[in-house]
């Protein structure tokens, strides 16, 4: 123990801090909001929005190799009744924004641009916070 002798020993008990699952629903939710701007962004140019998917698949001689495919981001943004319905979405479910709605109407994607700045700035300032608690605690996709 000569080569230790100079330390000085402790013990203690490691203390691990959990992540708010509130900021980090925000952070995702924010992460997708700036997803669905480049989709938007694709859209106006009349092209489709795609991102590189890494997918690890066993080929015939049984070695595991990784392939790059292109998957298709779903724009949250549609048209109906000569407009654009915008919805925000946490995973598969679709929020009610306001407690009862679940689209908010744009007349043109120009404003569909201003929605989801306006739903980025919500989510950062916390006001969908009580909408994404619901979402997830009642399991319902709202998409009607």
């Amino acid at each position: 123990m000569t080569h230790l002798s100079k330390f000085t020993f402790k013990s203690v008990t490691r203390h691990i801090q959990q992540p708010d699952p509130v900021a980090t629903r925000r952070t995702k939710i924010v992460a997708a909001i700036d997803q669905q701007k480049l989709v938007l962004a694709a859209a106006v140019k009349g092209e489709t929005y795609t991102i590189a998917q890494k997918r690890t698949v066993t080929n015939d001689t049984g070695e595991a190799v990784q392939l790059i495919k292109p998957r298709t981001i779903r724009p949250w943004f549609f048209v109906q009744d000569d407009g654009w319905y915008v919805q925000c979405r946490y995973g598969l479910r679709v929020l009610l924004i306001d407690g009862k709605h679940n689209a908010v109407f744009a007349k043109n994607l120009a404003q569909v641009a201003e929605v989801l700045d306006a739903l980025r700035d919500a989510t950062l300032a916390g006001d969908l916070d009580q909408a994404l608690a619901l979402t997830i605690k009642s399991g319902k996709r709202h998409d009607g």
